[in-house]
């Protein structure tokens, strides 16, 4: 099943979508909003579910599901927490600034709490007011929650996950120094993230979805070039279960808290740095990457972060081919 917001209100009109991201229906006899849905999920999805196959049998009044006019599937979420769950991305970054890496990074996640009170629609623009600020997407893959309790096992957490989408985690890397050297974290330098068109239940993700992880090429172009395909499943060294063990280590977490996966990051098959599409690598996730490797290679890094104009699209598609969640496509303005 699929899930997606029209614009509107806070907190959008939730609607379902068909599994070729073609027709839609609105959902607000059943529940206004999806994060009113989550919050009562257990009642609300099998009803949404009956909408759904009714939707795919053509049996219901449907319209055009139009991406244009969408808002993120959750619009705002009481909680944005985002891992580092691909540790390659970690490491290769670390390597660049010739700094140590910490073991406890293989063994215990990184997680920042992000900003949720305003999310980006896909199609919104990255609002940047100074180009110097270094402003980077990164792309990745996130999971919706219901309640869940404090201290979970990692395997009992997979159980939580209810939805499934993705996520341009938009970064300002020029002002990322100052703020962890302040010792306290993300702030100015996480502006808001916008997220897939729609969220998709995991059944509905088939043999894609296994082992808390989405196995699927993550498509990642800027300007029209590809620069990432990155198979998320692979280097994965935190499953979103254990992810959500980790942020619920000491607190409940609320019905509709959103997980990122960090930066989608796959090393070569030589175990080296990855490599540009171009020169038959799998190409990066984010430039922060791009701009490390080059470091690491030639000294220094080559590649400019986003300017005004230039655009990023991000996407996954099926086994048949057909996009999952549709693309987000935004840019800098």
């Amino acid at each position: 099943m699929k899930l997606g917001s029209l614009k509107g209100g806070r907190d959008g009109r939730l609607v379902v979508v068909s599994d070729d991201l073609v027709w839609c229906v609105s959902a607000e006899t059943i529940c206004p909003t999806l994060q009113a849905a989550i919050e009562n999920w257990e009642l609300i999805e099998p009803r949404l579910l009956d909408l759904s196959l009714a939707l795919e049998a053509g049996t219901i009044e449907r319209s055009r599901f139009d991406d244009q006019a969408v808002s993120s599937p959750l619009p705002r979420a009481y909680q944005w927490a985002d891992g580092s769950a691909y540790v390659n991305h970690v490491a290769l970054v670390r390597q660049a600034r010739s700094a140590a890496m910490p073991e406890s990074f293989w063994h215990d996640p990184l997680m920042y709490q992000g900003g949720s009170d305003a999310f980006l629609g896909p199609r919104d623009p990255i609002p940047l007011a100074d180009e110097c600020w270094g402003c980077d997407m990164e792309a990745e893959i996130v999971v919706v929650t219901n309640d869940v309790p404090m201290g979970i096992d990692p395997y009992a957490a997979r159980d939580h996950i209810i939805l499934v989408g993705l996520t341009n985690d938009v970064s300002l890397r020029g002002l990322i120094p100052d703020e962890l050297a302040k010792g306290f974290g993300f702030f100015q330098s996480k502006p808001a993230s916008a997220f897939s068109p729609v969220f998709v239940t995991p059944d509905a993700l088939g043999p894609m979805w296994r082992d808390g992880k989405l196995h699927g090429i993550l498509e990642v172009d800027l300007n029209g070039a590809p620069l990432g395909r990155a198979n998320a499943g692979i280097d994965m060294t935190f499953d979103f279960g254990r992810l959500i063990s980790h942020a619920a280590k000491t607190r409940n977490l609320a019905a509709g808290t959103i997980i990122g996966s960090g930066t989608v990051s796959n090393r070569d098959v030589d175990g080296g740095p990855g490599k540009p599409i171009a020169q038959g690598g799998l190409g990066y996730s984010c430039l922060a990457e791009v701009r490390t490797v080059e470091t690491i290679i030639h000294g220094r890094p080559l590649t400019p972060f986003m300017r005004s104009g230039d655009r990023v699209r991000i996407a996954m598609n099926g086994p048949d081919g057909r996009s999952i969640f549709g693309a987000i496509e935004q840019s800098v303005a």
